[in-house]
């Protein structure tokens, strides 16, 4: 008897992040059955545009816009259940059913309000001490992993025993306070509404955050599972499925720019950890891609233009593209395409193919600037340096390509982009070495050009 077996794609940033991957995965869920979130929490910010109406996710997989397809939150992400039930009540108030479709890995740590507590103290501490500041989204998500490494996390499989919970917590309150009163004087901080009712002279409280996690218990537990077990069986069976990467390769703890880096592996090898499938089960890899460069928070960043100033290519793409953060609000810092960055991400990634996003927000530039390498203490590379220290001391190595003054924007049709437009592909791919299979051009979901599907490849 032959066994059915499905095909599997996983879907990454190769840049910092804010490419533009909750898009794709929206697309690319019409042709599965399955969509996996396998790493970081709900700092990430996934916007999709369907027939005008934008929708922001943090936390539940894109595919969830996607009527009978089912979504898995693996075990490598951190799980603040607060937020994944207010942003189960934001979709079920636009009429979309989730429970019944979304999957918790028991495994999941939690994040708690402590974790937040911390991660705001902190980067207070390090900008009135003049530090530069990692530019977290104060989310919790750095202390959570610390105690998840540290063997000391509650996970989501606790909240079902709540003896053991309250007392595992305890412990927890006790270190957790211990570093905010002592090490970080928190008592200093504005914590914000949020973690107001948590929070009363620079201690966590206990009640708090035990009563409120006893609530979470009861909702979530319909929803938590094997997620690792699900997944298999579902691929047995034929399912295909589709794997998202939340932020970018150089967010990435070990790859990235460190320690500029958010505290989970973004890369595409991760999917198999953090969802709990073998490596062989991934099949094709979707490097997501601006057809230039974004970046929030602070770290090195080798091609960026001056963004503030009105008449400037990066003040075009900071306005034209819309460039704030969907989950912090913060602007974007803008610069040119960074190929040499992008050998890097292919190289860690083991890329198949390419998507280049935001094509459209080029539109009207008369010359673009193509970052091809860097000049390093006198001499050329063509891939981006390993560590913050090093990418600080990169000159970018430009080439000058032509611009077009028609509109990208909506183009379904490959041959019916600008030469010029066209041009600028091929050379991303001639300097990188991965071929591009889909082009978006606007935020819509039907705005996208495939050259070769992900799922047929």
């Amino acid at each position: 008897m032959s066994i059915l077996q499905g095909r599997n794609v996983v879907v990454v940033g190769t840049q910092w992040g804010d490419e533009g991957k909750g898009k794709l995965v929206d697309w690319l869920t019409e042709s599965a059955q399955g969509v996996v979130r396998f790493q970081g929490g709900h700092n990430a910010g996934h916007t999709l545009v369907i027939n005008g109406v934008k929708t922001a996710l943090h936390l539940i997989p894109s595919g969830i816009m996607r009527p009978a397809v089912k979504c898995y939150i693996g075990n490598g992400v951190v799980l603040s259940a607060a937020k994944l039930f207010d942003e189960i009540a934001q979709l079920e108030q636009a009429g979309i059913e989730v429970r019944s479709r979304l999957r918790v890995s028991a495994a999941c740590p939690l994040i708690l309000p402590f974790h937040a507590a911390i991660d705001i103290a902190r980067e207070c501490a390090r900008e009135q001490s003049g530090v530069e500041k990692i530019g977290t989204t104060g989310r919790g998500i750095g202390p959570a992993y610390e105690d998840k490494i540290a063997r000391r996390a509650l996970r989501v499989q606790d909240l079902a025993h709540p003896d053991r919970f309250a007392a595992r917590l305890r412990d927890l309150l006790a270190l957790h306070n211990h570093i905010l009163s002592t090490y970080l004087g928190s008592a200093q901080i504005d914590f914000g509404a949020a973690l107001q009712p948590f929070v009363s002279a620079g201690q966590v409280l206990f009640d708090a955050v035990y009563d409120q996690a006893m609530q979470h218990a009861t909702l979530l537990r319909p929803m938590v599972a094997d997620v690792s077990r699900e997944l298999n069986d579902a691929y047995l069976r034929g399912d295909k499925l589709l794997f998202e990467g939340a932020q970018g390769t150089f967010l990435d703890v070990d790859h990235g720019t460190y320690p500029f880096v958010t505290s989970s592996n973004c890369v595409a090898g991760n999917a198999s950890a953090g969802a709990g499938v073998g490596p062989g089960l991934l099949h094709y890899v979707l490097g997501i891609t601006k057809a230039y460069c974004t970046r929030v928070g602070g770290g090195p960043f080798p091609t960026e233009l001056d963004w503030q100033t009105p008449g400037t290519p990066g003040y075009h793409m900071s306005t034209v593209g819309a460039e704030t953060g969907v989950t912090t609000g913060r602007s974007r810092r803008c610069g040119w395409f960074d190929a040499a960055l992008l050998k890097r991400s292919a190289q860690v990634n083991g890329l198949s193919g390419l998507c280049i996003t935001k094509l459209d927000v080029l539109d009207g530039l008369p010359e673009l600037q193509l970052c091809v390498g860097y000049l390093q203490d006198g001499a050329v590379t063509d891939i981006l340096p390993m560590g913050a220290d090093d990418i600080a001391h990169c000159k970018p190595v430009y080439e000058t390509l032509a611009g077009w003054q028609g509109s990208t924007r909506g183009i379904t049709q490959y041959d019916h982009l600008p030469a010029a437009a066209r041009h600028y592909l091929q050379r991303i791919e001639q300097v990188s070495g991965v071929p591009v299979h889909m082009i978006s051009t606007s935020p819509d979901r039907d705005h996208t050009i495939t050259l070769r599907h992900p799922f047929l490849a």
